[in-house]
């Protein structure tokens, strides 16, 4: 089958479209034909590994030294199961589901930048919302779990107000719609040119983190949620970190290991089903254009998700 393979870490050069040899299901997977998968930023930090030499020798224990242990990337599917193993009841050959591989900080599994991929059926994989593309479909899983982990360590009441900074990213477009569900007043922080799309989303206010003088617009929040971490900052960002109301909280994605379980994904499905979430596509590339798509990403101005085609 044809996969896109990271040879070694380093810049998009080294993603490279090959042949390897297409995954047969165990008796507890599915085989799944991928129509779609998401370029995530995940994925270019893995690719590039250009982190500090702590951070990198600790990722290179996790994932490979000198080029990742499984060089065909992605964690993000959305396609069709072709095959299925014979202890699967959950699911039927022909059946059109979207997957997240990973379910635990221990159970992970990559490998959607290719034509098929196996997952065992109790993980992230469940029938994909019928009223969603498969390009939709993918457009959920990373930044939806993400969004998730972050906002599990809140406890919004109705009106309470809450700021997300990098709104306009796959993970900050599915914070908004969480946290507006959840009955939250939110403030999103993003460039103007992502007014129009935050506001759409539910977003009460917005704030142009690129402005002389940002932070005056800042009231205070009870709740204040990073969906960049530590690779963007400004100096709206320090002073959003004391904006906060007595008992208030900041909480980033750089804080501990995001967890996805299997709850959150269904609840995903859920409310995507419900229309209460919405997945945002900037771009659609073709896998043989995985490099162009991690260019762009790699530029880090993307509006939601940058999705492939397969």
């Amino acid at each position: 089958m044809k996969a896109i393979k990271c040879l070694k870490y380093g810049d998009v050069d080294n993603l490279v479209l090959g042949n390897v040899e297409k995954p047969t299901p165990k008796a507890n997977e599915v085989l799944i034909k991928i129509r779609a998968t998401s370029v995530t930023t995940s994925d270019v930090l893995i690719r590039r590994l250009n982190e500090p030499l702590i951070s990198r020798f600790i990722l290179q224990l996790i994932f490979g030294f000198g080029r990742p242990r499984n060089p065909v990337l992605g964690m993000v599917s959305a396609g069709i199961i072709e095959a299925k193993g014979k202890e699967v009841t959950m699911f039927e050959n022909g059946d059109e589901v979207f997957a997240y591989g990973s379910i635990s900080p221990t159970k992970r599994r990559f490998g959607s930048y290719a034509e098929y991929i196996c997952l065992p059926e109790v993980w992230n994989l469940a029938l994909k919302p019928i009223d969603l593309s498969f390009e939709e479909a993918a457009a959920i899983p990373y930044g939806g779990l993400l969004a998730s982990h972050l906002l599990k360590k809140t406890s919004i009441n109705k009106g309470d107000n809450v700021l997300i900074y990098g709104a306009s990213g796959s993970i900050g477009t599915m914070a908004i719609q969480l946290a507006k569900y959840m009955g939250a007043h939110v403030t999103s922080v993003c460039s103007s040119r992502n007014f129009e799309l935050v506001t759409s989303l539910g977003s009460d206010k917005v704030i142009d983190y690129t402005i002389e003088n940002a932070e005056k617009q800042l009231e205070t929040y009870k709740y204040v949620i990073d969906a960049v971490g530590n690779s963007k900052s400004s100096k709206l960002k320090e002073m959003s970190k004391k904006a906060l109301t007595l008992n208030g909280k900041y909480i980033s994605i750089d804080h501990g290991t995001p967890l996805t379980p299997k709850e959150a994904f269904l609840n995903l499905k859920r409310l995507a089903e419900q229309e209460k979430l919405r997945p945002v596509i900037d771009r659609v590339y073709s896998l043989e254009e995985m490099a162009e798509a991690h260019k762009y990403v790699e530029m880090g101005h993307k509006r939601g998700n940058v999705v492939i085609t397969i």
